[in-house]
């Protein structure tokens, strides 16, 4: 069997939609759904499964090269896939301070999938897209790699994704995803069928998301599709931050429907859904999917979290009452800045 024949992983396809009743929705009439992506591959869960498919497929079993920070789930997806599939793959991090230093939880994961972790500094990590830099890298893989961008979002990562849409076809009005780089979102928006829309949650502050998603659908389309807006203002500081109002909301999350919820990602989608639930923003009987993108880690060791990032494990309830904090004080729509890196 080749390499890129997905179909001996077993994917969990369509992943489960879950119903939950959770009374800050149903007081308002709303119905909230939970699409599992979560559930469809343990080693491959959620977005990345979509993402991956088909760019996979086309590698044909030739080694992957593809790029990330120190705690991205991208790369450890890739590496999981080479592991099961048999393909080579080599990942460039960054951070050439990194090389030195003990390897935190989640390259140790990499390299124990048999990723060969090349770090570089972070100006050539900026220009990793310039053809000239690109062509030094690619003398860190073996002959013939095939490249996977950061994060996973290129043109096929897109249309991946319009399974994901085409899945909730009938089944939700509006569809709540994180965008870390933006492929999920537009794949999503094309999928989903008429009169539904997309709401994304940027997870890292800048702005710059919107033109990133144009763009994604134009190289995967030629044009724009399907319905899709973006909330600024859920990013908590940006990527890899959790403030203690994102903190408090996710503990109470967790104790209402026993369900551990992934911080960076799945918290502030899930925070900034119901936090328009609860600003009026959907008309009763509006059925709402949220997209649970992946599931938390177990606890790393310590020292060895980023910081602000919470394991996400099941949680005694804080107390605290989400619905008293619509928004997290420290989202500050339009802030500048760039993101530490994003997966999704």
């Amino acid at each position: 069997m080749n390499a890129f024949d997905l179909s001996r992983l077993r994917p969990r396809l369509p992943s489960p939609l879950e119903p939950v009743e959770d009374e800050r929705f149903a007081r308002r009439g709303l119905t909230l759904l939970l699409k599992r992506e979560d559930l469809i591959h343990p080693d491959l869960p959620g977005n990345k499964w979509r993402k991956l498919a088909l760019n996979l497929e086309a590698a044909e079993g030739r080694p992957v090269l593809t790029f990330g920070g120190a705690y991205s789930n991208h790369l450890r997806a890739v590496a999981a896939a080479g592991r099961l599939l048999g393909f080579a793959t080599v990942g460039i991090v960054r951070g050439d301070e990194l090389a030195g230093r003990p390897l935190n939880p989640s390259l140790t994961r990499c390299a124990a999938d048999g990723m060969r972790l090349e770090f570089v500094d972070r100006a050539t990590y900026r220009a990793k897209n310039d053809p000239a830099t690109r062509a030094l890298l690619l003398e860190r893989a073996p002959a013939g790699a095939y490249v996977v961008p950061e994060g996973g979002s290129n043109a096929l990562a897109v249309q991946g994704c319009v399974e994901l849409g085409r899945e909730l076809a009938g089944a939700a009005d509006a569809v709540g995803v994180a965008v870390g780089t933006g492929g999920t979102l537009a794949g999503l928006a094309a999928g989903l069928g008429p009169g539904q829309r997309a709401l994304g949650f940027p997870v890292l502050k800048g702005g710059f998301l919107g033109e990133e998603v144009r763009a994604l659908q134009e190289a995967a389309f030629g044009g724009p599709r399907g319905e899709w807006t973006l909330d600024e203002r859920f990013h908590g500081g940006g990527y890899a931050r959790v403030s203690p109002a994102l903190e408090a909301f996710a503990r109470d999350f967790e104790a209402r429907h026993g369900l551990a919820i992934e911080r960076l990602y799945v918290a502030k989608m899930l925070y900034g859904l119901t936090a328009l639930a609860e600003e009026g923003v959907f008309p009763a009987g509006t059925r709402l999917a949220a997209v649970i993108t992946g599931a938390p880690d177990a606890p790393p060791s310590d020292g060895a979290r980023p910081s602000g990032a919470s394991p996400g494990g099941r949680a005694r309830p804080s107390g605290a009452s989400p619905g008293d904090r619509a928004r997290p004080s420290s989202a500050s729509p339009g802030d500048g800045g760039q993101p530490a890196d994003s997966s999704r």
